[in-house]
């Protein structure tokens, strides 16, 4: 049996520009962050005293002969290409699906993660990022970029940088205190609306030849960021640059926001945040703000109809919380 443990993520800046067919020509970057809700995927042989040969519990539950009869995209085809079979595999998260958090990247990593050490095989982070980014873009077919495997796999506050060649991860090198300043600043609040971020995601890549200015913006938004973090510069900069980046991602797709989301953007902002963003990539999820925290109560009433959700950066990643491989044979 093995039991993963894979964080979910937040993306500041630089969202979209991951997306292969920009970044190939204009380069990418993101910083993101991992955070401490996870989800958890164990994974197990399944004794052979029953009329099916997998069974997937996860929303629902799945109970199979034949492995093309699974209906879970991503389960199914990580079942194909690894050759796996005769399996278990649960899924718990601490946090919804089809929020905006790289819910299913983080699935995909944790999956992957699980089925490499069944199997008795090292996979190192680089190589579940890239295997869980292969997965969902090229096996699964699913639209979007590949910053939320990343995130997933390597864990911690980073810089994410995209070229023609590839990708570089690089943490973000900043004071403990001054990192728990931004965390404590920061309001965390569940829509109640989620979605499928793959349909938003092919509007957002049709857009994409005609939203290159904004795209570029949104990527040098990184390294101001990165200033903001690093430097003494008020801290309070860094909510008034996530305005700004939400104001620009608004421009790419009349799908990223609604006037549900707006209106509930307004308050908060009317009430004290400096600024903040709908993570993912739109249309619903969690809404993150950036809040001193004198004015934390205000913002908290004016949002009484959403849950909050407090958080606080993690940083390891991906990992094996349980670790007992099995004798895999066909």
């Amino acid at each position: 049996m093995i039991i993963t443990k894979t964080p979910f993520r937040m993306s500041f800046f630089g969202g979209g520009t991951d997306f292969p067919d920009f970044y190939k020509e204009y380069g990418g970057a993101v910083l993101s962050t991992s955070f401490d809700k996870y989800c958890y995927v164990t994974v197990r042989h399944l004794p052979p005293f029953f009329d099916y040969r997998n069974e997937l519990v996860y929303s629902r539950t799945e109970r199979v002969k034949e492995i093309s009869e699974i209906e879970h995209p991503a389960i199914r085809e990580a079942m194909k290409w690894l050759d796996m079979h005769d399996l278990r595999v649960t899924y718990e998260a601490d946090l919804p699906a089809r929020t905006g958090l790289g819910t299913s990247s983080s699935f995909a990593v944790g999956l992957l993660n699980a089925f490499y050490a069944l199997k008795g095989k090292y996979a190192d982070k680089r190589k579940l990022a890239d295997d869980a980014i292969y997965l969902e873009r090229t096996l699964c077919k699913e639209s979007g970029g590949v910053q939320d495997q990343i995130a997933a796999s390597f864990g911690g506050m980073n810089i994410i940088e995209f070229n023609a060649e590839g990708y570089s991860v690089r943490p973000l090198i900043i004071s403990a205190d001054r990192k728990k300043q931004l965390n404590n600043n920061l309001m965390l609040f569940f829509t109640g609306f989620s979605r499928f971020s793959s349909d938003i995601q092919v509007a957002h890549e049709t857009a994409l030849k005609d939203k290159i200015s904004q795209l570029s913006e949104m990527k040098n938004l990184v390294s101001e960021a990165e200033k903001i973090l690093t430097c003494k510069q008020d801290l309070s900069d860094f909510g008034k640059l996530l305005d700004y980046t939400w104001r620009l991602k608004r421009g790419i797709t009349d799908k990223i926001s609604n006037d549900s989301i707006d209106s509930l953007y307004l308050k908060a902002v009317n009430a004290g945040a400096s600024g903040g963003k709908l993570l993912g990539a739109g249309g619903g999820g969690f809404l993150l703000f950036y809040v001193e925290e004198d004015k934390q109560a205000s913002v908290r009433k004016a949002l009484s109809s959403l849950m909050e959700v407090p958080f606080s950066f993690e940083n390891n990643g991906t990992s094996v919380l349980y670790y007992s491989p099995e004798n895999y044979e066909k």
